[in-house]
Parts: C-alpha cells; structure tokens; sequence
C-alpha cells in the first residue's frame, strides 16, 4: 500500500468516526506537500505501516501505553490548580498499548527533519544521544513532572518567550472565522462547565490547527473576563490510528487514561466526555512550535528533556518499566539513531511521492 491509498483509507476510516471537516482536510493535503515534518505530523497512520516492517524488532519491545505520535512539536504548557506553569506532551490523542520504542524513534526521527529543515542546529548524534540519555536517567530516577517554577528556568523562558506574546495570540483567535453551525449540547455543555462561573457570554468561533487532527471539529468559545480574554477549545477526538492499523473496531480512548496515569501535574481545565475534549487556551498554554523557539537556547538540554518526558508518559504502565530496564541494557551502540535514519528515510520517500503529485495536481 502506497502513500495515496494509505490515506484514502485512513480518511475513509476516519469520516465513519467523526465529522470531519472537509476543507480542513484540503488544507492538510497542501501543508504536507510543503516540507517533510508537516508532511511527517500529518501521517501518523503511515508511520505505523513503515514502524512495523521496517523496525520489526523494535515493534516486538515491552508494551507501554504510548503516546504514538510523539515529536518535539508535541510539548507545550499548562496551568495547574495552583496556578503553576507546567510543561510536557500536550497532545494524546494516538495513545495506545505499543512498543515503548516506538515512542523514543519518532521522538528522534521529528528532531532529525528539524535538523533537515535547520529549525534545530544539532548534529543527528548529538540528538538521539540526548534523548536517549534525558529517557534512561528519567528511568533510573523514577521521574519527575516539570513544575517550572523554582525549577527549570530555561525550559519558563521558553513558555513565556515574545513570541507567544498575549497580544498577538488573541488578535489570532480574533481572526477565527465565527462557528456558523449549531455546537454539539454535549461540547458547549464542556466548554461552559470550564469557564469562569461569572461568564456567561461568549462568541463561538471555528479554529484551524494541528496537522494529525487537522480536519477534525474544533470549537473556540471566546470571552471576556474581568477585563481580558479567556477561551476554551473543544475538539472532536477519536480513537487512535492505531485501530485503523490493526482492523479493530475499538472505539475506546486511551489519551484520558494515560494522562491520569503518567507521572504529569493535571491541567485542571481538562475534561474529556464522549468523543469531545476541552482545554484552556491561552498564550502559555499550548504547543511550543519550532518558530517560537528563541535563539538563545540550549537544544540539546531541550532533547534531554524531552526524553525524560516521554519517560514520565511511560512510568503510566508501572508493570512494564523493569521489562523496559533489561530490554535496553541490550540496546547498545547507535540503535536509536540507526532505527530513526530508516523511519526518517522512508518518510522521506513518502513525502517526494505526495510532493510530485501535490504540484502536478496544482498546475
């Protein structure tokens, strides 16, 4: 199966579980063809097809609940009860029971195509090898969640930068096209129970992001209160690729179960019912894209970091982490680095076969 019938099917599999949004899918086909990590976030339903034939041994590691598709656009922060600025994976929704590799190569393979598409100034090796190393101590030390607080003042810097400035991130949620369409009772049911119980008025607004969920519903309830504005998104979520992939007809969702399970400080905004979830939005709590990195930063310290957290994620399923511990005393070498060079080559090829066809179908 190719890279055209591999999407026609998952999109066909996809429309019998949510509603999708047509034009958004348009929207995702075109920002694939423009570079390999977009074209690599948007597909992680072909990941899966290359994962198990080209990475077999690693497929066959101890089971986690994994994050799925994990890379370093799949970090952002969060409130916590008490105010405090949280950081790790924001986005869980192809979690599922896999390979705990699985995670650590796309982690890898995603910083590999930032460095092809120099957003990150690392070598390839200094890369896997910080990630790796920020996984295993993550490991030896049982985790540990990052309260950025007292604590990690870089990793503060980088959620509070100028380029996540208040200003221009509410002129864009401004700028979201108004939500034309009656809401599910069920997502404004959500969204209302998350706002501040004094607000009551709020504008509907219809938002385009993401690049794996791209195309599925997004609803923004915009208000003001006391004086400034709040949001909160509700988004259509499913279950993971992963069902696609295997043929099952599961409709369960393992993104709850995996956040309340993994070593994470709770976003308190976060609720999940049916197939919809909702979240705060605000300027220092999101993703953290590539282009809001600031220049002065310590990236392999970032990667380090990163693979501490996807340790945390792991630490979910308790059971699996001293399988986890003798499974890599026997992964010495480069393993990490050589399994994410074939994961990032055949994404690689995927990509000029989308591109040439994108650009033939645009003349």
């Amino acid at each position: 199966m190719n890279i055209f019938k591999s999407t026609l099917a998952f999109e066909a599999w996809l429309a019998n579980r949510l509603p999708v949004v047509r034009q958004d899918i348009d929207t995702k086909h075109g920002l694939m063809a423009t570079a390999p990590f977009p074209f690599f976030r948007a597909t992680f339903y072909r990941w899966l097809q290359h994962w198990h034939d080209q990475c077999s041994d690693l497929a066959r590691a101890p089971t986690v609940l994994a994050v799925g598709d994990l890379h370093i656009e799949n970090f952002g922060s969060w409130r916590d009860a008490e105010g405090r600025l949280i950081w790790g994976v924001n986005d869980l929704d192809e979690a599922w029971p896999g390979p705990y590799t699985i995670d650590l190569v796309r982690l890898t393979t995603s910083a590999y195509l930032a460095i092809g598409g120099e957003h990150l100034t690392l070598t390839r090796r200094q890369a896997a090898e910080a990630i790796e190393e920020g996984y295993r101590d993550s490991l030896m030390a049982g985790g540990k969640a990052f309260v950025l607080a007292e604590h990690h003042q870089w990793l503060r810097l980088l959620a509070t930068s100028k380029l996540r400035d208040p200003v221009r991130f509410w002129a864009k949620m401004e700028q979201n096209p108004p939500y034309s369409s009656k809401p599910p009772a069920d997502a404004r049911k959500l969204m209302e129970e998350t706002l501040p119980g004094a607000c009551k008025t709020y504008q509907l607004k219809r938002r385009i992001a993401g690049l794996g969920s791209l195309g599925h519903p997004r609803i923004v309830a915009l208000s003001q209160w006391e004086g400034a504005y709040i949001a909160r998104e509700a988004k259509g979520i499913r279950t993971s690729a992963w069902a696609w992939y295997k043929g099952v007809s599961s409709e369960e969702l393992h993104g709850p179960i995996l956040a309340a399970k993994a070593i994470r400080v709770q976003d308190p905004c976060v609720r999940f019912a049916g197939h919809w979830l909702v979240r705060r939005l605000a300027p220092d709590c999101s993703r953290i894209e590539l282009s809001s990195l600031p220049k002065e930063r310590d990236e392999s310290r970032l990667l380090y970091d990163m693979g501490w957290e996807t340790a945390n994620m792991h630490f979910g399923t308790a059971a699996a982490i001293p399988k986890i511990k003798k499974d890599l005393t026997r992964r010495r070498g480069r393993w990490l680095h050589k399994a994410a060079k074939t994961m990032l080559e055949a994404t690689h090829e995927d990509w000029q076969e989308w591109r040439k066809h994108w650009n033939k179908r645009m003349r």
